[in-house]
């Protein structure tokens, strides 16, 4: 599961990393742009809002709006969450829908109880396992902003990560602080057997319970390989292991 390549949250923390000269990409690198909205209308679809009725919903990680870009040509209305702000300012830049807030979803989710129909985050949430500074512990980050997420949305709507792990431990970390939040739900896996094309989206229920979405591509393959993880968030966690990345400047 461990990417060869040098991942982006193991250079510098996500303020530093995503620059005024990395956020252009976003906005001028085709390829980016097309991937990003792929894994955008994907998590869209593993929302599985209501057919032709516009959603409030909450963009975590938004970046220079290219997922809110497809929400806004989907209809619905949003709200987006970034720590760069070189990204954001492509983003107003971009003249997007969506209203901007600069914050670190480690510090939790700033919003009143039930306010949106649901939450998409496009290749964000792995960055909450790396501790930027001393004082940062990756649980209880991803603790903080699973439990103030889970307040802020509709009973019964769903949050979708697609995610880069980056270990079967990374995932363990991230899925027992959501289920300890009170989520349930688990991880879809598309094209389990693709080494290119294989892609992991955490699919969250908020109250209620629900049937886990199948992930793309499984019925081609011709080996087994599990392309459902289901979780219960009313199952036992293990305690908090000490989780630890190398210290980093702090973010503000």
């Amino acid at each position: 599961m461990a990417s060869s390549c040098r991942r982006p949250e193991h250079t510098a923390p996500p303020d530093v990393f995503y620059n005024e000269d990395e956020a252009k990409k976003y906005s001028q690198n085709s390829r980016m742009i097309e991937i990003q909205t792929q894994m955008s209308e994907r998590a869209v679809e593993l929302l599985g809002l209501p057919e032709g009725q516009a959603c409030f919903l909450l963009d975590v990680g938004c970046g220079s709006g290219l997922s809110g870009d497809y929400l806004t040509e989907e209809g619905h209305y949003w709200v987006g969450v970034d720590i760069s702000s070189a990204m954001l300012d492509v983003a107003l830049d971009r003249e997007v829908e969506g209203d901007l807030l600069l914050g670190d979803m480690g510090h939790g989710m700033p919003f009143r109880p039930g306010t949106f129909d649901g939450c998409i985050s496009i290749s964000a949430l792995q960055w909450l396992c790396n501790a930027d500074k001393r004082s940062h512990s990756p649980p209880k980050r991803l603790y903080t902003f699973f439990s103030t997420l889970y307040s802020s949305l509709a009973r019964g709507s769903r949050a979708v990560f697609q995610l880069y792990p980056e270990n079967s431990e990374q995932l363990e970390l991230i899925t027992s602080q959501a289920m300890r939040a009170g989520f349930s739900g688990g991880m879809v896996v598309d094209y389990p057997n693709s080494t290119k094309a294989k892609k992991f989206f955490l699919c969250l229920f908020a109250g209620g319970t629900g049937v886990l979405p199948k992930g793309l591509g499984s019925e081609t393959s011709d080996r087994t390989v599990a392309n459902q993880v289901q979780y219960s968030g009313q199952r036992d966690v293990r305690p908090d292991t000490k989780y630890t990345g190398r210290q980093r400047r702090p973010h503000f």
